[in-house]
């Protein structure tokens, strides 16, 4: 997704962020719910809570995402190759990326008998690709070409910043809904009552409405994680032929179970099952929609 895409999504998911709580906010004043001072006395500061602190972890966590992948996986960046075989990965990703369109991303390796590899990084242009040990000794080159090329497909799709905002937008809602819905109903509790302020109760329905928000939450994401899955695949296809990356795929079936880190588990190039919390489509799913292609 070019920048100028992903500004536009990011100002769009906002508006509708704000058009949405303003829209509860009119509904809520209109029933009577929520007294005429309520917005400035307590659900804009509400709105804005939610915002900033729904989009605070997420970019957060997207600025320092190289190097808390570098950390979580120990993966030594290739600056001066040391041998034939961290030449071909520099020259493959190099290649690779300028026929992406996309300045040339940090290339690392990282020690795991696992055949896997992420992408990460805050930018188009500065980006990390990194493989396993346990990748480059399992796979052919052509399968390790295409397994590059997804990852690749990946920064160049604008697939981690997407997510970002995604998430930020998702923690945004999630924090907003589940105090307003407990405000909402502990006032209901309360009403015809002489306290004022919350109860204990309110406390109790945040935590539940957290909950059940966030696993809403996470159903969304990981349905977005899943697409662009399938759309780094197309692009790993482009860039070296589906079949290299349909074999990659089969010899990832025939791997066990790679154990990634969960700050790069949903970057990883295997992963997946029938399951609305999954990261990865099945990889029967993934080998199907590149053979229509």
């Amino acid at each position: 997704m070019p920048v100028a895409r992903r500004v536009l999504f990011f100002l769009m998911t906002n508006f509708a962020v704000m058009l949405i709580l303003g829209g509860v906010y009119a509904v809520l004043r209109h029933t009577g719910i929520l007294p005429e001072e309520g917005l400035l006395g307590e659900w804009l500061p509400l709105m804005l809570f939610a915002l900033v602190w729904g989009f605070a972890g997420s970019l957060i966590s997207l600025a320092l995402s190289k190097t808390l992948a570098k950390r979580a996986v120990g993966a030594q960046v290739i600056t001066q190759p040391r041998n034939e075989v961290e030449h071909w990965l520099l020259t493959t990703v190099q290649r690779q990326a300028q026929a992406a369109g996309i300045g040339m991303p940090e290339v690392a390796i990282f020690d795991s008998p696992d055949m896997n590899a992420f992408a990460t990084g805050a930018r188009r242009d500065a980006s990390l690709v990194a493989v396993s040990t346990g990748l480059l000794r399992g796979m052919r080159r052509d399968e390790v070409e295409a397994v590059l090329a997804h990852e690749v497909s990946h920064v160049a799709n604008g697939d981690m910043v997407t997510m970002a905002l995604l998430q930020g937008v998702l923690n945004a809602f999630v924090i907003f809904f589940s105090r307003a819905l407990a405000h909402v109903a502990d006032a209901a509790l309360q009403r015809g009552s002489d306290r004022r302020g919350p109860s204990g109760l309110y406390y109790v329905f945040v935590i539940v409405f957290d909950i059940v928000f966030g696993v809403l939450a996470t159903i969304i994401a990981m349905w977005f994680s899943r697409q662009r899955e399938y759309r780094a695949d197309a692009g790993a296809a482009r860039l070296t032929g589906a079949g290299p990356m349909i074999s990659a795929l089969e010899a990832l079936k025939r791997s066990h179970p790679p154990q990634l880190p969960e700050q790069v588990k949903a970057f990883g190039i295997l992963g997946g099952a029938r399951s609305l919390f999954a990261s990865h489509p099945p990889l029967e799913a993934r080998i199907a929609a590149l053979r229509q292609l």
